[in-house]
């Protein structure tokens, strides 16, 4: 039996590992279980990249996020936030333009408690605890704090892939869209296993563990989930090649995209 931190809610068992608490782990974070840390080590077992596909992830979130507000969006929804660390949506966001909103959107407890905690002494930012999948409580909760008759930026990193087919991403993809006006935009990043299949089954099997599974998707059937906005170049890409910052440090895995097995897009809402 693990022992319970302070900081964990009653109401969530620690001995289920979670996704959200996992990808904490991957990043250097502490809030995390020995389950997810012991899962997570599982996973890196079988894909030793794991931490600095990470931390590629927050990256691409950080150019996603001078995209928009380049575009003059200040308002975002971050639908499967997972668990703030440094350079979140709120604080590059802000960064940029100190009024702009953010609502964060998870169905882990423990991720929504530690930003409400975080959020306590900010205005710009709160969190709604709620499963994405779940759109109209979800998108009741956003308006609560954005205004959706003007642009948004609707974020979904990493997270898509943790929507089985059966729950239909595309029907969940197109409820946001439905909710945007012209000029909004959907930034995503999403696994895939066109580049080595055998290892992402093998990923597939331990996240089977996880309170959600895996589904990674090739490039046809994530293009087909971006369908109704305007994908902005260059495209749907490797996780890295997304607008790569010309000042970042050398990649870690050589810019192999095979080593990262992940795939990135920032479309417009037509």
């Amino acid at each position: 039996m693990s022992h319970r931190p302070s900081w964990a809610p009653e109401d969530i068992d620690i001995e289920r590992p979670a996704p959200a608490r996992m990808y904490d782990y991957y990043l250097g974070g502490s809030h995390n279980f020995a389950a997810d840390r012991v899962l997570a080590e599982q996973a890196m077992a079988v894909w030793p990249d794991s931490p600095h596909i990470a931390r590629a992830n927050r990256a691409f979130l950080r150019r996603a996020v001078h995209f928009a507000v380049a575009r003059g969006i200040d308002q975002f929804l971050d639908l499967g936030s997972g668990i703030p660390t440094a350079g979140h949506v709120h604080e590059i966001a802000t960064g940029l333009n100190p009024a702009a909103r953010v609502v964060y959107v998870d169905n882990d407890p423990v991720a929504v408690a530690h930003s409400r905690n975080l959020l306590a002494a900010t205005d710009n930012a709160v969190v709604v605890h709620a499963d994405l999948r779940d759109t109209e409580p979800v998108l009741a909760g956003a308006r609560a704090s954005l205004d959706l008759a003007r642009p948004v930026a609707v974020l979904m990193f990493a997270v898509l892939h943790f929507v089985p087919d059966e729950d239909e991403p595309a029907r969940v993809v197109d409820a946001y869209r439905s909710a945007s006006v012209p000029g909004s935009i959907l930034a995503v990043s999403h696994a895939t296993n066109d580049y080595e299949p055998e290892r992402i089954e093998e990923m597939e099997k331990v996240y089977q563990s996880a309170t959600a599974g895996l589904t990674e998707r090739c490039h046809k059937e994530i293009m087909a989930l971006l369908e109704g906005f305007d994908v902005v170049p260059p495209g749907l890409v490797s996780m890295i090649d997304w607008r790569p910052d010309p000042e970042m440090a050398p990649d870690p895995l050589g810019g192999e995209a095979r080593r990262y097995s992940a795939y990135a897009a920032v479309g417009i809402r037509t």
